[in-house]
């Protein structure tokens, strides 16, 4: 219970960083929304064997980190909390796919360890860039980003309400958790029996905890609207950010950059 709510808390910390004050940061968020868009449909467009041209889209994060000032090691440890996860998807692809696709030397690689390694970059730019998308710009602004670009304001709300009550269920969640141990002489009474009723405990209380947050929501006029902490509008800056991305993005999508700096490498050096 502790790592998790140590997880969510640095998952506050990262919303946290969009209060910087970088030429990024005071972009407006529909810009920086719709570039992470176009960079994630352009990284899951690639074919499962496609690893290689993965790699020159570590320019658009790393670019960002560093215009924006985050704290590069923070981002990498989140981005690893998800490997597991990525890791228990395409573990199995090496098994199933055997047909050796490439040599390296004696060594004979087959397909499914490439599609594994090609599954695990792309999860790493996307889950990267939307993890710096929110460093950047703050979950509540992409939310409002998200509705200005056309999502319906109900999905929206929903949205930001999800990412909000998470912090609530986690908060309830410990003081559930260590009054259970404070109980508990011995470690005594820790078993499955007592845990369920730890659960349906905290259903209700989360319940109410809800309750009271949505009547002192009506209490100060939440209409539903979203107020977030940095206004801007889509001016020059936004259009020239989102057109010099976008276009880079379609070119590395449409033209296999490795292969053309291997071949250009290979004629001046015959």
């Amino acid at each position: 219970m502790a790592s998790i709510h140590k997880a969510v808390l640095d998952l506050k910390s990262l919303d946290l960083l969009a209060n910087g004050n970088s030429s990024v940061h005071r972009l407006d968020a529909r810009a920086k929304v719709l570039v992470s868009l176009v960079f994630i449909l352009c990284v899951v467009s690639y074919g499962r064997y496609e690893l290689a041209v993965l790699f020159p889209f570590f320019i658009f994060p790393i670019v960002m980190i560093s215009m924006a000032g985050l704290p590069p090691l923070f981002i990498l440890k989140k981005i690893l909390l998800l490997c597991p996860f990525v890791l228990a998807v395409g573990i199995f692809n090496p098994v199933f796919d055997r047909q050796i696709l490439l040599h390296l030397g004696p060594l004979g690689i087959s397909g499914g360890w490439v599609s594994f390694a090609s599954i695990l970059t792309r999860s790493i730019l996307t889950v990267g860039t939307g993890f710096i998308l929110v460093g950047v710009t703050g979950f509540t602004a992409v939310c409002q980003a998200l509705e200005k670009l056309g999502m319906p304001r109900v999905f929206a709300v929903q949205l930001l309400f999800l990412y909000r009550y998470i912090f609530v269920l986690t908060e309830e969640s410990g003081r559930a958790s260590r009054a259970r141990e404070l109980r508990s002489c011995g470690k005594k009474g820790l078993g499955i029996h007592s845990f369920s009723s730890l659960v349906g405990h905290l259903l209700l209380r989360t319940w109410q905890r809800a309750e009271r947050i949505h009547m002192a929501m009506l209490a100060r006029g939440f209409t539903g609207e979203f107020h977030a902490s940095r206004q801007s509008g889509f001016g020059m800056p936004e259009i020239r950010f989102a057109l010099i991305w976008s276009t880079l993005f379609i070119f590395l999508r449409l033209q296999n950059v490795p292969q053309l700096l291997g071949s250009l490498i290979t004629g001046l050096n015959p």
